[in-house]
């Protein structure tokens, strides 16, 4: 679920910290919330728009809902490019690297590295709206305007730029990838992809501990964003 991707994405980014190339408390917070934000962009591969009702209706994951049409339409082209749910995006070694590959270049101009970031931090506002007070960023136009927000205020205030921004996105979506792994669904073998488009078959693999959406899967959620919480205060707390 959504949730417990942004959480535990949070705490790996937490967790990492000592060894991340940021200085001071924004940048550390800034490294943290990309880690939960990108631990659900390889669910970017399911949008649409639902014409079932008199208006349509975006439909998809959390993290394509976030922006309303505009997003869910982004994702249903992305999911056509990954083959569908749970494949592409969740190649455990191509969508790392894919992922940090495009966060890279956007991070060497200023307004795509402000399109990433509003990108990562609309995705962990919304994966996280159970410890953030109010439902402002759960509608479309306010996490449009906070995203958006927060990721110019980052900038303004990281002169140095955020060289940083490649390794907490593909950190963040290897662990939604591991996270998915764990569950009865699994993901692809590395390459599952590239080798069906060469005639291939499909296969994927699952440790298959337990299925998405049981109370397991909160409980984790609910220990990872106290361990974050802890890590990132003992990070920036004077010893």
């Amino acid at each position: 679920m959504a949730h417990s991707h942004a959480c535990t994405g949070l705490a790996a980014g937490a967790a990492t910290l000592p060894l991340a190339p940021v200085h001071g408390a924004l940048a550390a917070g800034a490294w943290v919330a990309v880690w939960g934000g990108a631990a659900l962009l390889p669910d970017f591969d399911q949008g649409g728009i639902s014409w079932k009702r008199a208006l349509p209706r975006p439909t998809g994951s959390t993290v394509a809902q976030m922006w309303g049409p505009l997003s869910t339409t982004a994702a249903a082209a992305v999911g056509r490019l990954a083959g569908g749910h749970r494949w592409g995006t969740h190649d455990p070694l191509l969508a790392p690297l894919v992922a940090g590959a495009l966060a890279w270049a956007a991070s060497l101009h200023p307004w795509s590295a402000l399109l990433a970031l509003a990108l990562v931090t609309g995705a962990a506002l919304r994966g996280c709206h159970f410890v953030v007070p109010g439902r402002v960023e759960t509608t479309v136009v306010g996490n449009l305007l906070l995203s958006w927000g927060l990721a110019w205020w980052v900038l303004q205030r990281t002169p140095g730029g955020v060289e940083w921004l490649p390794w907490a996105v593909a950190g963040g979506v290897l662990v939604h990838v591991l996270g998915d792994w764990l569950t009865v669904g699994g993901v692809p073998w590395p390459l599952a992809t590239p080798v069906a488009l060469l005639g291939g078959r499909r296969r994927r693999t699952a440790l298959g501990l337990f299925r998405t959406g049981v109370r397991v899967e909160g409980a984790v959620a609910a220990l990872a964003v106290v361990l974050a919480a802890a890590l990132l205060a003992r990070h920036l707390l004077p010893a």
